[in-house]
């Protein structure tokens, strides 16, 4: 796990104050484990193996003061996966929703994965769109007005990234964090809502209890 950097020499895996839980989802082939690795291991892993089922990761970063664990959810794209998948769309705060901006098929699906998002998250839930592979521009299939307008219409937050060079992945994940305690500052996000995707843990207190599918082994994506 890779944390953020702090003024503090003594944090600890436990010194934060929220859990934030978001899942990666996306056609086959579109970077989503390539993002998660290169957000929590700072290294782009090339030839990623296809996920099977879904992959982990966590990292701790600081928003507004506070930090917070992500804890990421890396989803398989693959339709004969979409059944075991969609179970881990309940209790996401964040889904950031990928397509290569190389393969036009990949954006064409985004109605279909956003329906998903839709129905199966809090209507709290922040969705960001994420048009990665952007360091490929000779080889670009879509335009980054027309997916800024897609997301626009459809109320989505929206970046391009590069999980090979790192361009904008930092950006996205941490975005939409700030999205998250936003509305958890404002009030629009119930913290004691079952579906809410957040738990609030006083920072430097005891081992807090896990989210929804916290049951698998705390590792990185093994892209």
């Amino acid at each position: 796990m890779a944390s953020a950097s702090s003024s503090s020499s003594s944090v600890t895996p436990y010194n934060y104050s929220y859990i934030f839980k978001y899942i990666i989802i996306g056609d086959m082939g579109v970077g989503k484990s390539c993002l998660l690795h290169q957000f929590t291991e700072k290294k782009f892993m090339a030839d990623c193996p296809h996920t099977i089922g879904v992959e982990f990761g966590t990292r701790i970063i600081e928003v507004s003061g506070q930090k917070i664990k992500l804890q990421i959810w890396d989803t398989a794209g693959q339709e004969r996966f979409r059944a075991v998948t969609r179970s881990y769309y309940r209790g996401a705060a964040g889904a950031l929703m990928v397509y290569d901006v190389t393969r036009r098929s990949t954006y064409n699906h985004l109605s279909s994965w956003l329906t998903d998002a839709r129905n199966l998250t809090n209507p709290n839930t922040v969705i960001f769109l994420i048009g990665n592979k952007c360091d490929l521009e000779a080889q670009r299939d879509v335009t980054y007005e027309e997916a800024k307008q897609f997301a626009e219409e459809n109320g989505l937050a929206f970046l391009e990234t590069s999980a090979k060079t790192g361009e904008k992945v930092e950006d996205a994940f941490a975005q939409a964090a700030k999205h998250i305690f936003q509305s958890i500052q404002d009030g629009s996000l119930d913290l004691n809502a079952a579906e809410s995707g957040v738990q609030h843990k006083p920072s430097g207190g005891s081992k807090s209890h896990s989210l929804t599918h916290d049951s698998a082994p705390k590792e990185s994506c093994n892209c």
